[in-house]
């Protein structure tokens, strides 16, 4: 294998206009990653209020009861959790948009809050599941039977709205991996000490 022993060529008096064209480019990168951040930021609050949009319209009314989603302590859950981080999401897009350094308490503010609303609407979603799931197959140890059989609309509306949810989910694991990159490349790597 040939190895390539060629010394770099420096030009005088270009230096300032390479520098400069570095900068811009670095610059344009840089403006190109805040747009994809806001655009993922923005994402969540379109499926959060989607989800949560689906979940109020939930009710449904047949010859043996009514039922919608503020009967349900889970559904419920899952609609504050989803305007929680459609608000949210909408402000932290709007200062991910703004053109200028991200300091270090702003990167530990997004790192934290990405953390929480990710757990929050990944508990929501979670419970939600679990209803649903009780609701569809009911549960023969303790005679509760399908609601799911009597009342399928509201059932629909419901696993749409979840499924919904479960794609912000995705949407929130993905920021909290970018907040987490981003906090941590602000720090320099660890010494190593030779004992």
């Amino acid at each position: 294998m040939a190895m390539d022993n060629t010394e770099p060529k420096i030009h005088s008096g270009g230096g300032e206009t390479s520098l400069r064209q570095e900068d811009e480019s670095h610059s344009d990168n840089k403006s190109g990653m805040r747009s994809a951040e806001a655009i993922l930021r923005l994402l969540p609050v379109i499926l959060c209020v989607a989800a949560l949009v689906l979940m109020l319209k939930d009710s449904e009314t047949n010859e043996y009861a009514s039922l919608s989603y503020s009967k349900l302590g889970a559904f419920r859950y899952l609609v504050h959790a989803n305007g929680i981080c459609a608000g949210y999401s909408l402000i932290a897009a709007i200062i991910a948009a703004m053109p200028r350094p991200i300091t270090m308490s702003q990167a530990w503010t997004f790192f934290f809050f990405d953390q929480v609303l990710t757990y929050l609407i990944l508990g929501a979603g979670a419970v939600a599941t679990q209803v649903l799931y009780l609701a569809d197959k009911g549960d023969k140890t303790i005679t509760w039977s399908s609601a799911c059989d009597s009342f399928g609309g509201f059932c629909h509306k419901a696993t749409a709205s979840v499924v919904i949810t479960f794609i912000a989910v995705l949407c929130y694991a993905l920021i909290s991996i970018i907040s987490s990159y981003k906090l941590f490349t602000k720090y320099d790597a660890p010494l190593s000490t030779h004992l």
